[in-house]
């Protein structure tokens, strides 16, 4: 346990070629798992936090959930409360379906941010609890490598 501790908060991480770009991202929520691929390679690979409600795809607004799926990086926010953000394209034609038919609205606002200027100095700590209302959040550091490797328009897949 200690090992993995001190490897997960601690090890410093490999430094990427700066001309290096992702052209998918999978995220393996059971993991607390975000990887950048090139060319079906593993490019990069980061520890994440998710929602506070991490079990299950998201169903309506307020469930604090990370949503199950595949979507796409459509757009960033540069002066986001939370460092910097990219948005995940959330919610998709059969997420708004599905919970129309339950009588609610499905929700939105869903990214991949770092973290606001309260949580700035916990850096890697913040991922020992899921945290977001159903965002994907790394530190600010690895936000700003991240926004340099993925353009707008990446496919994400997010799995249990």
């Amino acid at each position: 346990m200690i090992v993995f501790l001190f490897h997960d908060f601690f090890w410093p991480e490999k430094a990427l070629a700066t001309f290096a770009q992702a052209d998918k991202v999978v995220v393996i929520k059971s993991k607390r798992l975000m990887m950048l691929l090139q060319n079906g390679e593993i490019l990069k690979t980061y520890r994440i936090a998710l929602g506070k409600q991490p079990l299950g795809h998201k169903i309506h607004e307020g469930d604090q959930k990370t949503p199950e799926g595949t979507y796409i990086l459509n757009s960033r926010n540069p002066k986001s409360k939370y460092h910097l953000s990219i948005t995940i394209s959330y919610p998709n034609e059969s997420d708004i379906l599905n919970a129309q038919k339950r009588g609610m609205s499905p929700g939105g606002s869903i990214m991949i941010h770092g973290l606001s200027e309260d949580l700035a100095n916990l850096e890697k700590l913040h991922r020992a609890l899921d945290w977001t209302n159903g965002c994907i959040a790394v530190t600010n550091s690895e936000i700003e490598e991240i926004w340099q490797l993925i353009p707008d328009g990446t496919p994400i897949e997010i799995k249990p």
